[in-house]
Parts: structure tokens; C-alpha cells; sequence
């Protein structure tokens, strides 16, 4: 469990607008742990946890596209039912507001990946953590 940081991309919502981003990544030696999109009218934003969060926020200004970092908390656990339930009670317990996440994961893992989004997210490992 750790504090990273998170790239929020807001692009046109368009076919292929992924498909480059992904290149661009791939084309940097950039791996993406953890991925999630949104769309309204006229955008997209992707949210992502990538290996080399500088080297793609530089990657992706140099080439013009909107980009904001936030810390999220990133959290390998047990995939099995009530895991995220106790996450949420323990933050919930704490007063700290869960703001967003995302996961996936096969059925068969026993491991998962959750991106936490969080009101403070110092606070939150804190939490977690004792």
C-alpha cells in the first residue's frame, strides 16, 4: 500500500484518442498499472497509475494535452468479498471521504489492485495502516 501519483488526461472523446496515448506510453517504455475513463459530451478523461509518473506528465505536455496529478492511494489486496467493505468502513471511521476508485481483477486472482482517490490521502495510509 503506498501514495503515488495519478495523470488525469482530458482529451477530445474521439476513436483512436486512446489507441495514441497508449502508443505514446509504449513508445516511452511507460507501463500502465491502472487505467480508468470517464466521458462527457465533448471529452474524455482518462485517469491513470503509470511506472514513471514524471516522465509521462512531461511526455504528455510536450505534446500539448490537459494534465492534472493527484495522489490516490494504490492498494494491493485480497480479492475476495468484504475487502473493499472494510477499506470503506475504515475510512469512513476516520471522516475521510472516499472521492472515487477503481479496480479489476480475474475471478481466480488472489490479489487485487485498488486506486483510491481519497480527501487526504496522508491521512488515509494512516489509517489503513494501523
Amino acid at each position: 500500500m503506498q501514495i503515488t501519483t495519478q495523470l488525469a488526461l482530458f482529451l477530445d472523446n474521439r476513436p483512436g484518442t486512446l489507441a495514441r496515448v497508449c502508443d505514446a506510453l509504449s513508445a516511452a517504455k511507460i507501463n500502465i498499472y491502472a487505467i480508468t475513463t470517464s466521458d462527457t459530451v465533448d471529452h474524455s478523461v482518462i485517469r491513470m497509475v503509470v511506472s514513471d509518473p514524471r516522465k509521462a506528465l512531461l511526455l504528455f505536455e510536450e505534446h500539448g494535452t490537459l494534465v492534472v496529478e493527484s495522489e490516490v492511494l494504490m492498494i494491493e489486496g485480497d480479492n475476495k468479498p468484504g475487502s473493499l467493505a472494510r477499506i470503506a468502513h475504515k475510512m469512513a471511521d476516520g471522516d475521510i471521504n472516499i472521492e472515487y476508485c477503481y479496480c479489476a481483477t480475474p475471478p481466480d486472482a488472489k490479489k487485487g489492485l485498488l486506486i483510491l482517490r481519497t480527501s487526504n490521502a496522508k491521512k488515509a495510509l494512516k489509517i489503513l495502516n494501523t
